[in-house]
């Protein structure tokens, strides 16, 4: 830095902003954000008293021709600056809500301009330590002349090892138990140089496309990371060694892309995270209409390493493909603007984008399958109910495995339909399995099969295939969420809390993170359930099964009034909207109104409600196990 070059933080409350490095620091110990969320906080702070409109947090922070869903992902970073700085929407003590205008923050900021030098190591005098997390060392710095600094040092110090218990804890809960059994390979987000910011959806497109090729290389001795978790490194400030051991990796890939009109500039570079050694390196330069042969051959090049350093056996090499034609090409585009929105889980968005690819290339399986993805899902990310989704989902799941029936994807999907909707237990785990085998390094097929497993009751099973998930996609908390739900259902309540409170600690707004109110009711914890239930409540928007889980939790407890006053919500609810029966299932056990529970239970049933695939273990139906009316409905569902 510049020796003349002035620094400009910001401090309000326990909090430290520091603008050269970009990072928030609580009490001297630093806190996680991602850097739009950085941002901010910056425009927040450096207009402290006034309002930030969201027009203008737009402005700053995507600008036009971004290619992002805004209002989702304002919401998110609004969420994630409150949750760290410990705030709330309903209360605030720091960032005000101006529905419909934007936002303002609403204490004293103090802003600290000083000169960018440093004084030389042998001035500093009685020099103290701290830890840096940016080196994960102790260095030295230069103390306040008096006894209040040494008290604050020791004060943060104790914090600092605090924090760092609680992180490592955390790790150690949501890490895998075992180490991997073969060479692990993470892509890193490919970073996306065109100099225009609504081209993310390409690169991010692009990693997720490598990851699936590379998947399917040599799956005997090499296992990739999925995208969820490497793409929590899109910022790049990670050191090679960190990735290394968060993701349990001996190899990574770095890569670019630059694009225009009609050409594409990749560079990618294979690296050995040990010593950070080059092992492999090249940069191509094609047309766009070749970009899936183009992806081909690195893949192929990459094999060839991996067979060279890592392994004895000669790796399963892609077919190389033709190129596109226009058409083609202009399909594949879509289709990554569908990934973009699919993993934001915005489904209809992702829907149009899937489908407008197909209208351009009708042969285009792998578009059909992740719509049929999307039509599988939408159920339950809606609250409606979804029989006419579940077909639309079995056609599309149907027609790309028409196309291609080595997509592991395709598999997956139908997998999906048959367990949620058709009870084909069997046949589903059969399509789970073959998608395992055509990708041994899909963490979704995992993932998926071991919910599969856990509802049949085979809990051993489903803990080694939740395990083999978490090993490749080990910083994903819908997984992580998933293998709580597993202890849940095993009736291993304190396990699962631990699970649930490692997800939470990781990022206290995920609404998985909110399921620990089942195993909280069965070990009798209701105050916190009940607690833990409201604190979810901004962002369910008091929906359906917000209403649902208060009765259910108010009639355990023994709050018969508040639980009959939760039930009359919902019912109220269902005169304007349909709702899922589910929803009312899980209300009335709570009252404990069988006659109504089995009303509600033949109606999800001829609704094919997602609810009725946990009935053989979830410990919520319990009260209902000895009536005839339920091993009926039981043994009508293959359970």
């Amino acid at each position: 830095m510049n020796m003349s070059e002035r620094v400009i933080n910001y401090r309000f409350g326990p909090y430290e902003v520091r603008m050269r490095t970009q990072e928030l620091y609580k009490h001297g110990i630093k806190l996680k954000l991602r850097p739009r969320t950085f941002h901010l906080l910056k425009a927040l702070a450096e207009h402290a008293g006034d309002v930030v409109t969201r027009e203008e947090l737009q402005d700053l922070l995507w600008p036009a021709g971004t290619f992002v869903d805004f209002e989702h992902g304002l919401n998110t970073s609004v969420k994630e600056l409150r949750a760290a700085l410990g705030d709330s929407a309903n209360e605030p003590t720091y960032i005000e809500t101006l529905p419909k205008v934007g936002y303002r923050m609403t204490v004293s900021v103090e802003r600290e301009d000083r000169p960018g030098s440093f004084a030389a190591r042998d001035e500093l005098p009685n020099a103290v330590l701290e830890f840096s997390h940016s080196a994960n060392t102790l260095v030295e710095t230069k103390p306040k002349r008096d006894r209040r600094w040494t008290w604050t040092l020791y004060g943060a110090l104790v914090l600092v090892v605090a924090a760092l218990a609680a992180y490592w804890q955390g790790r150690r809960l949501m890490a895998p138990s075992d180490p991997p059994a073969r060479f692990m390979l993470a892509v890193l987000p490919f970073e996306n140089l065109t100099g225009d910011s609504s081209q993310e959806y390409f690169s991010d497109g692009l990693t997720e496309e490598m990851i699936a090729q590379l998947g399917r290389l040599d799956p005997k001795h090499v296992g990739v990371i999925a995208r969820t978790s490497v793409m929590h490194y899109k910022a790049g400030r990670e050191r090679l060694d960190q990735i290394g051991r968060e993701l349990r990796v001996q190899y990574v890939l770095e890569g670019s892309v630059r694009r225009n009109s009609q050409d594409v500039r990749i560079s990618a570079q294979l690296i050995r995270v040990k010593d950070q050694a080059h092992t492999w390196a090249k940069e191509y330069d094609r047309h766009l209409v070749n970009l899936l042969a183009l992806q081909d051959e690195v893949a192929r090049e990459i094999a060839d390493e991996i067979e060279l350093t890592l392994t004895d056996d000669k790796p399963r090499v892609p077919t190389p493909r033709a190129s596109w034609s226009q058409q083609q090409y202009e399909a594949h585009d879509l289709y990554l603007k569908g990934l973009f929105f699919w993993n934001q889980r915005h489904l209809p968005e992702a829907v149009k984008y899937f489908q407008e690819a197909l209208n351009k290339d009708a042969k285009d399986a792998p578009a059909y399958a992740m719509k049929a993805y999307c039509y599988a899902l939408m159920g339950g990310y809606t609250g409606e109910p979804r029989p006419e989704y579940l077909i639309q989902a079995r056609n599309a799941a149907l027609q790309a495995l028409e196309i291609d029936e080595s997509l592991p994807e395709a598999h997956a999907a139908l997998a999906v339909i048959l367990q949620k909707h058709d009870w084909n237990w069997q046949t589903a785990e059969k399509e789970y399995l073959r998608a395992i085998e055509l990708n041994s390094s899909y963490a979704t097929a995992h993932h998926w099969y071991a919910e599969h497993l856990g509802l049949l009751g085979r809990f051993d099973d489903a803990f080694r295939e939740s395990e083999r998930a978490r090993e490749l996609d080990p910083l994903s908390l819908i997984i992580a969420s998933d293998n709580a739900m597993l202890s849940y259902y095993a009736r291993q309540y304190d396990r699962s809390i631990q699970q649930f409170a490692a997800v939470a600690d990781l990022d206290p707004s995920f609404p998985r993170a909110a399921m620990v109110v089942f195993p909280y009711a069965e070990t009798g914890r209701f105050a916190e359930a009940l607690a833990r239930l409201e604190s979810t409540r901004q962002a369910t928007e008091s929906g359906p099964w917000f209403w649902s889980q208060l009765a259910y939790l108010q009639g355990r407890s023994g709050r018969h009034e508040e639980a009959q006053r939760a039930l009359e919500k919902l019912e109220n609810m269902s005169r304007f909207y349909p709702i899922d029966p589910a929803v009312f299932v899980m209300a009335y056990i709570g009252t404990g109104n069988k006659s109504e529970t089995f009303t509600w239970l033949e109606k999800a049933y001829r609704q094919h409600s997602d609810l009725l695939t946990a009935l053989k273990v979830d410990p919520m139906f319990d009260p209902l196990r000895g009536d005839p009316r339920f091993r009926n409905l039981a043994r009508r569902i293959g359970l």
